[in-house]
């Protein structure tokens, strides 16, 4: 029978009663279908063709995202892959220049509130020492006002952080 299917050979799985479907973002949901229309038709057939196999799964999956979207499953799968090829799509687990622009502000930030840490243990030094001298109170003065552009910078990288990864939720 799987050869009539046009299987050749390949073994018929059994499929879970209860198979878990993930929940798609609007978000997501919404560039899929930009990419998916944004294929545009040609004057001539195109009558090349590439092979592909997927599980009963991803077929369903594939056939379900382009009944979605209005559009047949070959044309979905063929905007998508165009749109990766072009790279206006990324593969989950490939990296972006914004992974790594976010890895860099996480760096900075681990790297900036160490200093901070290193100004904090200066400050508690010098407050230990009993009655301070005139020179321990302009280093405490320093320290303070070091500390609040840490605590500032920090909450600056911080901030950028959270738009950069707001960002990549939404692309």
């Amino acid at each position: 029978m799987a050869e009539e299917l046009g299987h050749q050979g390949v073994p018929e799985q059994e499929q879970p009663d209860h198979a878990a479907v993930p929940l798609q973002r609007a978000a997501d949901a919404a560039a899929l279908h930009r990419v998916a229309h944004r294929r545009q038709r040609e004057a001539v057939q195109r009558k090349e063709r590439v092979d592909v196999r997927y599980s009963v799964d991803e077929k369903t999956a594939i056939l379900r995202e382009a009944r979605s979207l209005n559009i047949a499953g070959a044309h979905y799968v063929g905007a998508v892959v165009m749109a990766h090829v072009h790279g206006d799509l990324a593969l989950p687990g490939q990296r972006t220049q914004l992974d790594d622009y976010i890895d860099e502000l996480n760096a900075l930030r681990i790297d900036v509130a160490r200093i901070g840490n290193n100004v904090n243990q200066i400050a508690r030094r010098l407050n230990t020492g009993g009655d301070p001298h005139l020179v321990d109170t302009t280093l405490l003065a320093r320290a303070e006002q070091t500390l609040g552009t840490v605590r500032a910078t920090v909450g600056d990288i911080a901030r950028a952080m959270n738009s950069a990864v707001s960002t990549k939720a939404t692309s």
